[in-house]
């Protein structure tokens, strides 16, 4: 038996393959959109995947105003912020931020399923969202990826 075969291959940042994926929103549940993102985020769909490392694909989506929100979340569910001041805790439902940007809703949703620590800023960086349908990245040729 040889033993050199049977050896663990982690994926570092010289030998990861990373692709460009986008991914239309338009008409696409919120939460299942963001688990869909946040594992080709973080790299858990390759064969190659470390913990660790920044191994997974840069993520366009496109029409993040069009999302849908199932139930009555658009107008109940909640996001909490603090100002930092006394008093200063503050509400708002999905739609005042999507009348703000439109693209912070699937940002939030995305964000929190990420780890919240130095490997999770860096893969925040591989995500790219806009509210219409044009995006400025047709020089890097992204394969679109349906859902």
């Amino acid at each position: 038996m040889d033993t050199l075969s049977y050896k663990t291959v982690s994926a570092n940042k010289a030998t990861v393959n990373k692709k460009w994926l986008i991914i239309d929103a338009e008409n696409l549940v919120l939460g299942r959109l963001s688990t869909a993102v946040a594992s080709r985020l973080r790299g858990k769909h390759k064969a190659d995947f470390t913990p660790h490392a920044d191994c997974g694909d840069n993520i366009i989506v496109i029409n993040t105003a069009k999302v849908k929100l199932t139930g009555r979340k658009m107008s109940e569910k909640q996001y909490v912020r603090h100002t930092g001041y006394p008093g200063g805790q503050r509400f708002a439902t999905p739609k005042i931020l999507m009348q703000k940007d439109a693209t912070l809703v699937v940002k939030k949703a995305i964000h929190g399923m990420l780890p919240k620590n130095k490997l999770g800023n860096a893969i925040k960086s591989n995500l790219f969202l806009y509210a219409g349908d044009s995006h400025p990245h047709e020089a890097q040729k992204p394969s679109t990826f349906t859902i």
